[in-house]
């Protein structure tokens, strides 16, 4: 992937894929009385291992064929022969059923996923988006008959939507809160052109969600011709094939609010470096919010929604900018500082383009540590300090979009 392009500011302009959108709202959808989440994540988690202890996974092993990774889900009918889901929990090796403890809402989620294969690639962001293939299914506990014919209480599932071959990337930022807290643990894999022009995906991180309704669509939601009960756990099998990164800063485009991006990317917001990057401000999300590590300046904002990620009156994107005599040469094509410098070598099968020309080999600098424009007088916005080239590479550097006494601005 071209690297240059990352250094325009994004516009969210891609289909998001409805079928995992928190927010879209249907009119099919009847509102109910909301339940306490508490007492239904009690309820969802004694079903969702009641699942696990009874049905089996079969798993189609064929790498570099398209059905590598599918999945099915059975009754098991055959203990001796079929190891329940719940048996590969913390297993040494895949397929491994593993927990993510999930604060929201007040309550602690234990969710349930299980590693098919974790990837070879890139893990995304929770905020990034994911070019995924996945089959999403509801569950429903059917009670018991008393009348022939006679049924024993048991649990089924609700096919809701099936993607074999994804077209558009999927924002994580939107999605149910199962999918963004989880995908994060996968990684992509490798992709390659074919000659009939489709992409063949490979070595991709693959496996399965089972999302309490808390961390999925709770009161309910529609999708297509199938409406997802309320209070419904979730199960989704996927294979994680590509990601793309994301810039989540709102802007106004032609008059109306937009994803418009401040020049970095969310997982270069990632301070603490976890991997995840969270939006606090929802008392009702987050009643007992811890304090955000993921916030330069404290004001509530995190910076990756912060336009002014230090605080200092100055927007990160001016902060970056790169003055007009610096675009281009020594300091690559673009208008902006990468984040940290990269060297694109030129393709010897394309004789007529030099990639190398969009190379970007300054990051963004520091506050400079050069020379006083007039030694004789102190540092100020009328006599600046020389930038060096060492400002531009540091490693560890901070970076003047983070640095709120930085004296004078571009």
């Amino acid at each position: 992937m071209n690297k240059f392009k990352y250094f325009f500011i994004l516009l969210i302009t891609g289909v998001i894929l409805v079928s995992c959108n928190k927010n879209d709202d249907d009119d099919d959808v009847k509102p109910v009385p909301l339940r306490d989440y508490t007492e239904q994540y009690n309820t969802d988690n004694t079903n969702i291992e009641e699942y696990l202890n009874t049905y089996y996974i079969t798993v189609i092993d064929s790498p570099g064929n398209q059905e590598d990774q599918d999945v099915a889900i059975s009754k098991i009918t055959d203990p001796a022969t079929q190891p329940s889901i719940m048996s590969y929990l913390n297993s040494a090796s895949f397929p491994k059923l593993l927990t993510r403890n999930i604060s929201l809402n007040g309550v602690v989620y234990k969710m349930y996923y299980l590693v098919l294969r974790e990837g070879t690639g890139t893990s995304p962001m929770n905020t990034d988006a994911v070019l995924a293939a996945y089959k999403g299914e509801y569950m429903t506990r059917v009670e018991a008959t008393t009348t022939a014919p006679i049924v024993p209480a048991h649990l089924t599932t609700t096919l809701f939507q099936e993607i074999k071959f994804p077209q558009a990337p999927l924002d994580l930022y939107g999605s149910v809160m199962g999918w963004s807290e989880i995908f994060p643990q996968f990684k992509t894999g490798t992709s390659a052109v074919q000659t009939d022009g489709t992409v063949k995906y490979e070595n991709f991180g693959a496996g399965v969600l089972f999302i309490p309704s808390g961390l999925g669509y709770y009161t309910g939601n529609s999708r297509g011709s199938v409406v997802i009960p309320p209070y419904s756990p979730l199960i989704f099998s996927f294979k994680l094939y590509d990601l793309e990164r994301m810039d989540h800063e709102l802007g106004v485009v032609n008059g109306v609010s937009a994803y418009v991006g401040d020049g970095v990317f969310d997982y270069q917001e990632d301070i603490n470096g976890d991997g995840y990057v969270y939006d606090y401000r929802n008392t009702t999300l987050y009643p007992n919010a811890p304090v955000n590590l993921d916030d330069t300046d404290g004001d509530g904002i995190p910076d990756f929604i912060d336009i002014d990620d230090d605080g200092d009156g100055y927007r990160t994107i001016v902060e970056i900018a790169k003055p007009t005599v610096e675009v281009g040469g020594s300091f690559g094509p673009s208008r902006y500082y990468p984040f940290e410098a990269f060297k694109i070598v030129d393709d010897p099968m394309t004789p007529n383009v030099n990639e190398s020309l969009n190379s970007e080999p300054k990051g963004i600098p520091r506050r400079p540590t050069g020379v006083l424009t007039n030694p004789n007088l102190p540092e100020s916005s009328s006599n600046p300090r020389k930038f060096t080239e060492e400002d531009y590479i540091a490693s560890g550097r901070l970076r003047i979009h983070l640095d709120n006494s930085y004296p004078y601005k571009n």
